[in-house]
């Protein structure tokens, strides 16, 4: 006695559904995390980092510093993550992967500065400095608040996004043009010839949104 046994061929729209579902859901991911994370740094760099204290004329002067006045790099890298974000979409192929990686290096590029700023007293020691007219002067008592870690966090949003991208970003849409790439124009339909005898042909004529009359 012979016994077949029969195998199952998976069908090709469920082997695409994959790939595309997964293209959708990084899609929706590095999206959202991209310009959530491009928010969240620029908030950061315009809040409180630090605070000091400096003496002045025999009495404590209170200084504070922005992360703008402690470090530029995490708001810059942050404006340029947003335009990569959405440079990903104009752009196939290797120009796709390219942008894909400046949006990811801009990530990195925040989480690394901001890290950095979360220690530096630079900024308000230019303050004492200043406050005090002694340029040898630095701050005291200096304490730093938690917002450099939230530029982190931000960078690392835009990171991910920047990770999808290289990852999926073969399986995102681009943005369509009038014009193919050599910049030739796309050649147009041709205009079906209308018989006005024939009704059919004239509401054929008006589905493509054409005039039959030809007028």
């Amino acid at each position: 006695m012979i016994v077949g046994y029969v195998t199952a061929v998976p069908h090709p729209r469920s082997e695409a559904a994959g790939p595309a579902r997964a293209g959708r859901l990084s899609l929706a991911i590095a999206l959202l995390s991209g310009a959530l994370g491009a928010a969240v740094a620029l908030l950061a760099t315009r809040q409180r980092w630090s605070e000091g204290t400096a003496t002045v004329a025999g009495g404590a002067f209170p200084l504070t510093a922005k992360g703008s006045d402690v470090t530029g790099v995490p708001a810059a890298l942050a404006i340029v993550g947003l335009a990569a974000l959405v440079a990903v979409f104009a752009v196939r192929r290797a120009g796709r992967l390219l942008v894909a990686g400046v949006l990811a290096l801009s990530g990195a590029g925040i989480a690394v500065a901001a890290l950095i700023g979360a220690g530096d007293s630079s900024a308000l020691d230019e303050q004492a400095a200043k406050a005090s007219g002694d340029t040898s002067a630095t701050v005291s008592e200096l304490s730093h608040t938690a917002w450099p870690y939230v530029a982190v966090a931000g960078g690392a949003l835009i990171l991910l996004a920047g990770l999808l991208a290289l990852r999926y970003g073969r399986l995102w849409p681009a943005m369509s043009g009038r014009y193919e790439r050599d910049g030739a124009p796309r050649a147009r339909r041709k205009a079906v010839v209308v018989d006005p005898d024939r009704p059919e042909d004239i509401w054929k004529a008006l589905d493509r949104g054409e005039d039959p009359t030809g007028a």
